[in-house]
């Protein structure tokens, strides 16, 4: 009887801890999707200066409700002119909470074409 109610107790607290991890993993992938997006899209357009692209970056972060400040955002132009890509990265942290326990998650997204 122990046993059953020990198991039991585990496998509830392995359950709520996928429930309070999985959204920020989830909602940084879709970010880290997003920055590729914003770099493909401001690294064609050679209008756009590092602050704009900057914007870009935060406008995204605010949709996905995501505490990223302007400092918080790398910004890199890469390769030659009129052939030029961007790379942009972003690093933050997600304050997580379980019962009795809260930890921080520290993501680092990035467009990942910095290679160009």
């Amino acid at each position: 009887m122990i046993k059953g109610f020990a198991g039991f107790l585990i496998i509830a607290a392995v359950v709520v801890g996928l429930f309070e991890i999985g959204p920020p993993m989830f909602t940084n992938y879709s970010f880290e999707d997003d920055l590729k997006t914003v770099a493909l899209m401001d690294g064609a357009n050679l209008q756009k200066t590092d602050d704009d692209v900057r914007l870009d970056v935060l406008r995204k972060a605010q949709e996905h409700d995501l505490p990223i400040q302007a400092r918080q955002i790398t910004v890199q132009r890469v390769g030659t002119p009129g052939v030029a890509a961007v790379y942009v990265a972003a690093d933050y942290s997600v304050t997580v909470n379980l019962p009795g326990y809260s930890f921080d998650m520290h993501f680092s997204p990035n467009s990942g074409n910095k290679g160009f």
